[in-house]
Parts: structure tokens; sequence; C-alpha cells
């Protein structure tokens, strides 16, 4: 791995510009310098700040309860949701792929394990063995359309198919590649409720095929809703795979009750308390009313969403940052405010109480890392749900080396 540059070490030290000048000793305009890279401090400055950064590092407690259970990756990391389920859990996260780098900031500033973040995982699925073993591989993949004619037809056909040939190009692809390569014991996939429907279905039996029939997993799905852990209207599919045959049935598993979650002023700030910038100015709230209006007439029901304290949200988008039409909260007697960034963190639970969240970016960085992440309590209850299987499964999994072998290649040696 490439050593970190002084802005990746600054971060997972959890310092700000500012304050690493003043505990190194030099000025901010220095600081800055070395920030943007135009130039670089000297060798004892780097290995200062790379001690600052492990000791700020959270390392896990060492008695038996609490020891590392397991080893997990996070490719397509986003801003870490995944990871902070299955880290809960007593996974050690050993690897993590994100190309956005207002993402990996974001990320480098609440995870301080002093591990770079990667960027394009092509580059990693070009060559698998960049990617550190591990027991779970965790990821957000973005949807892209599989140009695909389907399995009946190529074999009508006599050509060549599966995921080498089906799904080339894609995002996915290259998760496939690196889970056909290391053969973890389960892997976990997240993506839009949508990605069941698109391209009339068959997108999703593509990659239901893939996993279960060219990498042999046994593989689960499921939508599930945020709305039973926070007050938002939040849809995501679940893909859950066993490289063994569990128990652990998602179908089954019983999801608290919707009507029983909380309300959003569990994670509102006081209106008063809100700095006025998040106020809609005059001309946008006139904009969002005439543009309601002008639906409504037509029988549509495009339009914003006002929201109060004792409702629930509808899903914060990455487009949050334009307007926020899709969850304004209303202020009586005055015009209609956005979501603050903080309270995202809240809404889509990655601040919680007991745990703080870190807001390194911009507002416009800030809604769209919260508009495309996952909601982080159905994770950590998804996890919790996974964790006795992953036990079982990592137990067995102590087999002989051939089982790490991929299918392709024993198909190649047994001829």
């Amino acid at each position: 791995m490439a050593r970190l540059s002084f802005s990746e070490l600054r971060q997972s030290a959890g310092m700000t510009v500012e304050e690493a000048a003043r505990e190194l000793g030099y000025s901010t305009s220095t600081v800055y310098r070395w920030e943007r890279g135009s130039t670089k401090p000297k060798p004892p400055v780097y290995r200062t700040l790379e001690i600052m950064a492990q000791f700020s590092t959270e390392k896990p407690a060492m008695n038996s309860k609490d020891k590392i259970a397991f080893r997990f990756i996070d490719l397509f990391a986003g801003i870490g949701g995944l990871r902070i389920g299955f880290q809960g859990i007593g996974g050690h996260c050993v690897f993590t792929s994100e190309w956005d780098r207002f993402s990996q900031e974001t990320y480098r500033y609440n995870f301080r394990d002093n591990h770079p973040v990667a960027g394009d995982i092509r580059e990693f699925s070009d060559n698998p063995d960049l990617v550190p073993e591990h027991d779970i591989l965790l990821a957000g993949f973005p949807c892209q359309p599989f140009s695909i004619a389907g399995v009946s037809k190529k074999n009508a056909l006599g050509r060549p198919h599966g995921f080498l040939c089906d799904t080339q190009g894609t995002l996915f692809f290259d998760t496939a590649k690196i889970i056909e390569h290391h053969r973890p014991a389960a892997f976990v996939l997240e993506n839009v409720k949508n990605l069941e429907r698109h391209d009339g279905g068959r997108t999703f039996r593509t990659i239901l095929n893939v996993l279960e029939n060219e990498l042999g997993y046994h593989v689960q799905h499921r939508v599930i809703s945020s709305a039973p852990w926070v007050p938002q209207k939040r849809e995501r599919v679940f893909i859950v795979g066993f490289r063994e045959k569990t128990e652990f049935n998602l179908k089954t598993l019983e999801l608290p009750a919707i009507d029983e979650g909380p309300r959003l002023r569990s994670i509102l700030d006081r209106n008063e308390d809100v700095d006025p910038k998040y106020t809609l100015t005059p001309k946008l709230w006139q904009y969002l009313q005439d543009y309601k209006a002008k639906h409504a007439a037509k029988g549509n029901g495009f339009g914003y969403g006002l929201a109060g304290p004792d409702d629930i949200a509808r899903t914060l988008s990455a487009r949050y940052y334009k307007d926020g039409s899709e969850i304004l909260i209303a202020q009586p007697g005055k015009r209609p405010r956005r979501l603050t960034p903080q309270e995202c963190a809240r809404l889509m639970g990655f601040e919680r109480d007991g745990r703080k969240w870190h807001i390194p970016v911009s507002d416009t960085q800030a809604y769209r890392q919260f508009g495309n992440a996952v909601v982080v309590p159905v994770v950590e209850f998804l996890a919790n749900a996974m964790k006795p299987y992953i036990g079982t499964a990592l137990t067995n999994n102590q087999k002989s080396s051939v089982n790490s072998v991929s299918k392709p290649v024993l198909e190649a040696v047994i001829g």
C-alpha cells in the first residue's frame, strides 16, 4: 500500500489544518501548502503525524469478550454506513474502496484506523491479490445497466455465458471478481429498491445468477424500510450470501413495527437554534409553491414535502443540496427550512446517542453523501441478526486450501 499523504494522515489523526499547525509547531499557511501538496514536509513531520494518527486510532478492547471476530472489506464504501454495522458486532475492516474524494475525507475523519482508502475498485478487481484476505465482503455497488441478451438465448446460439460475459464493464462485475477470487464466508450487498425491477427484472436476475450459479453462494434478498429505526421512508434491497448453507433466513427475519418508529422531532434541532441560512429564500420558496401548483393542476403529485416534528420524512436524496424540496421543515410564522447536515446525520442514523458524527466537508458535499448513504440502524439490525451465522460460517470455513480455489480454476485443473 502507498504511504498516506499528509492530508490523509492529518485526517486520520482527527485534526483540522489549524490544529495540525498548532500541534506540529508550524504556521497555518505552511500546513495548507503541505495539505495541497504544493510543498512537502520533512520526514520528521511525517513521523510525528503518524504517531499522532496511531494514538488517535480507536482500537478494540483486548479482553476475550471484545476480541475481533472476523475481517471484512468495505467496497463502494461511501462514508461507511455498512462498516458501522459490522464493526459493531466485532468485525475489523481491513480494506476500504471509495472513489469520491469528498467521501474519502469524511470516511477517514470518522474511521481513524490508519489504512489508506483506495480509490477506483477496478484497479483491484483486475488484480484481486491486492485486496487483503477477508471473511466478509460489504458492498453498496452502484446499479448500472447490463448489456445482455439472456442466458437462454446465448445457450441457443452456442455462446458462452456467465459473469465474465454478462456483467463485464459494470461495477457489479468488479465486486463479483473479488468474491470469485477470495471466496469470503459471506457477503452483504446493498442497493436501491428499484434494482429488482431494473430493465424489466433482467438486471437483478443476472446478479442472482452470478452469485448463486456462477459463484455458488446461498443467496437471499429482501427490501427493508428504514421507518422502524429512523423517521424516514427509505427502502433498500439487501442481498445476503453465505458460501456454505446456513439456517439464516432473511425473509422471515422479524422487523420492528413501522408505526412504532420514531418521528422527526427525535432528530430535529429547535428551529430557533438553526442557522438562518437553512431557511429557504423567498424566491426559492415561491418557485417550489408554483411548481407544486402547476403539477397539481395536471393531476400529478410532484412537489415539495413539508414536514413537522410528528411526521416521517420522505427519502433523503443526493440532490437535496439543490433545493431541499423532498424534506422541508415547517417553521411557524416563517418560510420552511432545509435539514441541517447534522440533522441529516441523525436522520440516517450515523449520529446517535453516544456516537458523534463529524462532517469535515461543505454542506453541499454532506447532503450528497447522506443522500447516497445507507441507514445505519438498518445495517446494525441486519448485522446482529447475521452474527451467530457468521460465527458458524467462519468455523465451517476452516477447511483445506482447495476450497479457496475458484470454480473456474478447479474446472481447469480437473479438466
